[in-house]
């Protein structure tokens, strides 16, 4: 736990919506079970937000369950969802990091101080200063005002964000100081797409987003012992494992980029009996996220023209 009696809190957000984006929500799943179950980190401090339209989708073969490519196995079962459906959207989000009564889902938003560290996770697409939500966007001027507002209040020690998104880095380049106590890791820069990773043939999708599944194998890798990684380690390691994009590290690169990871993402005690993860091993066929629709179409079109030349 955080110095001088603080906890750690989580904002983990899926932002689409659509069966062709269930790498969003997969991803997301799968965080939720490594902060709560593996790192810790108190379910009533953890707030979700995803449109949850794809486990029970009707082109989902296996109704129920969403698999995750570093898995293999379901990761939806056991997510406390608090937001989805119409609720996911940017002005929640932004009441969500503010503290700010939501009349909406399970109503939990962030009840932090000045002794308490945040971390972001979102997953979705973006643009040139916005992130993408299921049927608006959250631009970065409006990102920007609330992070400062946050600061202003301290409504926070540190924050750490990571966001998987194209043109991600266009949220925080030139708009995060080092004297916010923030620091942002993003899958790419503020030019670029990021990528979607393991094609998935049975449910025709993909699994997950390239640089999320690195971090997270990662992350997996170290357990339990998250304490001797830092963030700039975290960073860095991650960077070289993604080739598709390039991974971007803005704000504060001095205090937090020097913290353990455990600092955020939860703190897990160690075990003598616990052995070192090996790293999971992911189909690694990559796609432009903004290219996933198309991509997911087309194969659409193959597998039904085959289908039909089999009759």
């Amino acid at each position: 736990q955080p110095e001088g009696g603080g906890q750690i809190w989580a904002v983990i957000v899926a932002g689409s919506s659509n069966w062709y984006n269930y790498r969003h929500q997969s991803d997301v799943c799968h965080l939720y079970h490594l902060l709560t179950k593996k790192h810790g980190i108190l379910k009533k401090n953890v707030v979700t937000m995803m449109y949850n339209d794809i486990a029970f989708n009707e082109e989902n073969i296996y109704p129920g369950v969403i698999i995750n490519a570093l898995h293999g196995k379901d990761v939806y079962e056991g997510v406390m969802i608090d937001y989805m459906g119409r609720d996911v959207t940017p002005q929640i989000f932004l009441d969500i990091l503010m503290g700010k009564t939501v009349e909406v889902g399970s109503r939990k938003t962030l009840k932090t101080g000045p002794n308490d560290t945040v971390f972001v996770n979102f997953a979705d697409h973006g643009g040139p200063g916005v992130l993408g939500f299921p049927s608006d966007e959250l631009h970065v001027a409006d990102l920007t005002k609330v992070l400062e507002s946050m600061h202003s209040e301290k409504r926070y020690k540190q924050m750490l964000w990571y966001v998987e998104a194209c043109y991600s880095g266009s949220m925080f380049k030139d708009q995060l100081t080092a004297d916010k106590n923030i620091t942002a890791l993003t899958a790419a820069n503020e030019e670029e797409s990021s990528y979607a990773c393991d094609w998935n043939e049975d449910i025709q999708v993909y699994l997950g987003d390239c640089w999320s599944l690195n971090w997270m194998n990662n992350t997996e890798q170290i357990f339990p012992y998250l304490n001797k990684e830092t963030v700039g380690e975290q960073y860095e390691i991650v960077k070289k494992m993604t080739t598709e994009s390039h991974a971007q590290i803005y704000g504060d690169l001095t205090y937090i980029y020097n913290d353990p990871i455990s600092a955020f993402l939860g703190n897990p005690e160690p075990k003598a009996e616990i052995e070192p993860v090996l790293a999971r091993k992911y189909g690694y066929k990559s796609t432009a996220s903004q290219d996933v629709m198309m991509e997911y179409l087309k194969m659409k079109r193959e597998k039904s023209t085959t289908k039909k030349k089999l009759r």
